[in-house]
C-alpha cells in the first residue's frame, strides 16, 4: 500500500495518484483520469506535459468508472425524489472540486466506459479509449491507432487547453507532428510486461 493512500477514494472509485508539479502558478493545468493499464501512460503524459509544454497535470487513478456512475446517478435520483432538500454531490464531483483545467479520461476500454461519468464532471472533458475492432498489430501500434497512448493523452490535453487559449497557438499541430500521431508504427505505449 502506498504511503498516504486515499483508501476511501480507492473504494469509491477514484483517488489522486500524483499531484501536479509545483512551479509557476500561472501555468495551464489539467487532470488526467486513468484506469488499469493506462495509469502508467497517464503518469508519463503528465511528465511530458510538464517538461515539454509547461502544463501542470494531476493524475487520478480510477478504480471503477462504473462505481462512479452508480454514485452519480444515485445522487441525481435522491435530488429528484427529495425536492427542497439539499442535493448530494456525486463523489467524482467532490473529488475534482477545486481543480482547474480540462479532464482527460483514459481507458483501454471503449470511450463509452469513461464517458459514463461525463455529466458529473464540472470541467471541460474528453475521453480516450480503444473503440472499434479489427486492428491487430503490436500493442503499441494498436494504442496509437486508437489514440489512447501516452502521446495522444498529451495531444488531447493540448487541444482542450488551446480551445481556451491557455497554450501557444499551434501547440496541437506541433504535438501531432512531434509525436507522429498519424503513424501507428510510431507508438511506444504499453508494449512490455505488466504495463501492457
Amino acid at each position: 500500500e502506498p504511503e498516504n493512500l486515499d483508501i476511501n477514494g480507492l473504494l469509491k472509485g477514484i483517488y489522486r495518484l500524483a499531484e501536479a508539479p509545483t512551479g509557476d502558478s500561472n501555468r495551464p493545468t489539467a487532470n488526467i483520469l486513468a484506469s488499469g493499464v493506462s495509469v502508467p501512460w497517464a503518469l508519463e503524459a503528465a511528465r511530458i506535459l510538464n517538461e515539454d509544454w509547461g502544463v501542470a497535470a494531476e493524475v487520478w487513478s480510477v478504480t471503477s468508472w462504473n462505481e462512479l456512475r452508480r454514485d452519480g446517478l444515485a445522487a441525481e435520483e435522491h435530488a429528484f425524489l427529495n425536492p427542497g432538500q439539499p442535493a448530494r454531490t456525486p463523489f467524482i464531483t467532490e473529488q475534482l472540486a477545486g481543480t482547474t483545467g480540462p479532464v482527460i479520461a483514459v481507458s483501454d476500454y471503449m470511450k463509452a466506459v469513461p464517458d459514463q461519468i461525463r455529466q458529473f464532471i464540472p470541467n471541460d472533458f474528453a475521453s480516450l479509449g480503444a473503440d472499434g475492432f479489427g486492428f491487430s498489430d503490436t500493442r503499441q501500434a494498436a494504442r496509437r491507432y486508437f489514440k489512447n497512448d501516452t502521446h495522444s493523452i498529451v495531444a488531447k490535453t493540448l487541444q482542450l487547453l488551446a480551445a481556451k487559449g491557455e497554450v501557444e497557438e499551434g501547440a496541437l499541430e506541433k504535438a501531432i507532428e512531434k509525436y507522429r500521431l498519424l503513424d501507428v508504427n510510431a507508438g511506444t505505449t504499453g508494449g512490455a510486461g505488466g504495463d501492457a
